[in-house]
């Protein structure tokens, strides 16, 4: 046993729970499900069986079934619980909760209510890809889930295709080549881009590339198991100090300075205010 018996404050604890393998639990979430009054989850009996293998006694403790589809009755309950001045375990069924993971509702309306909201972190897949994908590290964002019908997915592709940051991706191995597809499509094909494959478990597997590469790759592929998709972020061509001032330098013959300076900004996609300095300097000559 490495879990210990502690006395835990009245709140809601959330518990991160390992996205494969079962060591990667953290001794503070061991301890948190050892102790908490309450236990919830996403799947009670996976949390169940991952109390087992690490001898985590439920004490007589039942665990409560809650997820997305569970409506307001097991909320109202936690809720009640935790009004009554006891300790509420939350866990998903694998990962951080609320992270494409339910507990979003529980966790607002506790907090709203006043109650102690902390979480015992661990495990995410995100997380785990981003580290292992090869793509900038410094900004991301995390699109979830993208929707399944191909005119809704190109179009929230879309909306995301200037965000500067790397791209992340959860996806079902049955609409993989599907997204792939509409990835290279709407973003570009040259974008490049990971498929991380069963993170942590026996048959991890990442494969790199551009787009239009994995989108190859996969297109008549048989594909099992968890996915995260991760797309590095646009990148602005190199643009030619030459090529500015010859557009500035025609865009001045029928534009004002400051008319010019904003064409050519845009045309361009650099910043404002140096290409005024120049369409201003250009100007006097």
């Amino acid at each position: 046993m490495n879990f210990q018996k502690v006395r835990l404050a009245g709140g809601l604890y959330f518990v991160a729970t390992p996205i494969g393998t079962a060591r990667d639990i953290t001794l503070r979430a061991l301890d948190v499900l050892a102790s908490a009054d309450v236990i919830a989850a996403e799947d009670t009996r996976s949390l169940r069986r991952l109390m087992e293998i690490h001898g985590v006694p439920l004490e007589g403790r039942r665990i409560l079934s809650y997820h997305d589809h569970s409506g307001t009755g097991t909320r109202d309950r936690l809720m009640a619980e935790l009004a009554q001045g006891k300790s509420v375990a939350y866990a998903s069924e694998a990962g951080m909760p609320l992270i494409a993971d339910p507990g979003y509702d529980l966790g607002k309306q506790a907090a709203e209510a006043g109650f102690t909201v902390t979480c015992a972190p661990g495990p995410s897949a995100a997380l785990t890809a981003l580290t292992l994908a090869g793509l900038p590290t410094d900004a991301f964002f995390f699109a979830g889930f993208l929707p399944n019908a191909a005119g809704a997915r190109r179009s929230r592709i879309e909306g995301l295709r200037d965000i500067p940051g790397t791209l992340v991706f959860y996806e079902s191995p049955k609409r993989l080549a599907a997204c792939l597809t509409d990835l290279a499509q709407v973003l570009g094909g040259d974008r490049q881009a990971a498929m991380c494959r069963e993170l942590t478990k026996k048959f991890e597997q990442i494969r790199r590339g551009t787009l239009a590469d994995l989108s190859a790759q996969y297109r008549d592929a048989t594909v099992k198991g968890e996915i995260v998709l991760l797309v590095d972020r646009a990148h602005s061509p190199a643009v030619n100090d030459a090529d500015v001032e010859e557009a500035l330098r025609q865009a001045l013959e029928t534009h004002s300075v400051r008319d010019a300076a904003d064409l050519v900004s845009k045309m361009y996609d650099l910043p404002r205010r140096p290409i005024y300095q120049k369409a201003l300097k250009m100007g006097k000559e």
